[in-house]
């Protein structure tokens, strides 16, 4: 047997399982609490399989030729009704990670935000803001309560794909982006220090993102922190500068 046939062999139910059980126990040595664990590995696998619907129900593929019309229709057939049962897979994948997590005491439809969102927020929108500007110096702490914010306007299953809500905003505003970042951000003749300071910040992506996408929420959550409404109003005259 090969070894790419003997590392097939060694994936059974078994292998996985302990495999998961050393990763929790590295997490919860790492501080990570047994909750926020089982969501992350949750999503993972949940990713994993949204991957696997995409590449098999992905545009251009076909059935191997030579072998007639009767087959190719038949593997055509079969190929979609996989790449169907992965999507099915992947959609309860995320559900039972999301459900996983730590519950909240009421039944709220926007829990409160864990730190474990926080930081998977900071690690997207730190490379994103990084492809416009470069890093400032604003306080962590504050960084951390403007993530607080944006991510309390939605429910933990927007929350777990909102890297990907990231950029897709990105992507489809990156002309509008780039003149935004060069006027008002780092490097510009705009201080740190004043209604402009969240330019400055990676945080500004999360914060413009919720102002295009959900702007009453995001002022109901604003003022719930109580953070500086001057830096929410200089964002939006940014983003939607007077005519």
């Amino acid at each position: 047997m090969d070894a790419a046939g003997e590392g097939r062999q060694r994936l059974d139910a078994v292998s996985v399982l302990n495999t998961k059980t050393t990763l929790l126990q590295l997490l919860g040595r790492a501080g990570v609490s047994p909750g926020e664990a089982e969501e992350l590995i949750g999503l993972v696998e949940a990713g994993a399989l949204a991957l696997a619907h995409r590449e098999i129900g992905g545009a251009g593929r076909s059935a191997p030729g030579g072998k007639g019309e009767l087959y190719a229709s038949g593997w055509l057939d079969g190929a979609r009704a996989a790449a169907d049962e992965l999507g099915d897979l992947a959609e309860r994948a995320l559900r039972s990670a999301v459900a996983s997590g730590p519950s909240s005491p009421t039944p709220d439809a926007r829990p409160p935000v864990r730190r474990m969102e926080v930081e998977r927020a900071k690690a997207a929108v730190t490379p994103l803001y990084l492809s416009f500007t470069t890093a400032s110096d604003l306080d962590p702490e504050v960084s951390d309560q403007v993530l607080t914010a944006v991510l309390g306007t939605m429910d933990p299953r927007r929350r777990a794909g909102y890297p990907g809500s990231l950029a897709e905003f990105v992507s489809a505003h990156r002309a509008r982006l780039e003149r935004l970042y060069a006027r008002y951000g780092p490097g510009s003749t705009i201080a740190i220090h004043g209604r402009y300071s969240l330019v400055h910040s990676p945080t500004s992506v999360a914060v413009l993102e919720r102002l295009a996408t959900a702007p009453v929420a995001l002022r109901e959550e604003w003022d719930a922190a109580e953070l500086p409404p001057a830096w929410l109003e200089g964002l939006t005259t940014a983003w939607d500068p007077p005519a």
